[in-house]
């Protein structure tokens, strides 16, 4: 299929571009049936040297069968030569397969949690067991605690072998050497 479209030339970041002829299975920068118009997008755009076409011989390609693509179209349109609407692709903006799967992926598993969460605000609630009060805990003062066990005396014990004097040794806390 012969396609009438945009050749680039030019230096980098300076493009200039000619309008060719081709085989549409031919690159883009190569081989080439004829030259039928230039264009230069770096010239303002009421400038007429921006686009120049041989009208004749693109009229003779397109008889002969020859698809222009959509920017030669744009140009071709302007010259009154073919008729160019802006192209509509709705597809354009869908999703593809894997985005769909995915997205109904999520949304079953947000409906499986709304379910669920459905599901146990429909359950009674479990009524909490009452915890036990707390036992008031009286502790004596650590002296009171003493004075006691220093009067009581058991029979087997002699009484200057009490175990008052052992018992305040255990219970005070252990000397530390300063460093």
């Amino acid at each position: 299929m012969l396609k009438i479209r945009l050749a680039r030339g030019g230096a980098k970041k300076r493009p200039y571009y000619s309008i060719v002829v081709a085989d549409s299975h031919s690159p883009r920068d190569g081989r080439f049936i004829e030259k039928v118009g230039s264009y230069n997008p770096l010239l303002k755009k009421d400038d007429p040297t921006r686009v120049t076409l041989k009208i004749e011989r693109i009229q003779e390609w397109i008889s002969k069968g020859a698809q222009p693509t959509d920017r030669v179209a744009r140009f071709l349109a302007v010259q009154g030569l073919t008729k160019w609407e802006h192209g509509n692709n709705p597809q354009k903006g869908a999703p593809g397969k894997k985005a769909k799967e995915r997205a109904e992926e999520k949304a079953s598993r947000e409906a499986d949690l709304a379910a669920a969460a459905a599901e146990a605000a429909a359950r009674p609630a479990p009524e909490p067991e009452p915890e036990p009060a707390p036992e008031p805990v009286v502790e004596a003062p650590a002296a009171e605690a003493e004075a006691p066990a220093a009067d009581v005396v058991t029979e087997d014990a002699p009484a200057a072998e009490a175990p008052a004097a052992e018992a305040p040794a255990e219970d005070a806390p252990a000397e530390t050497p300063e460093a």
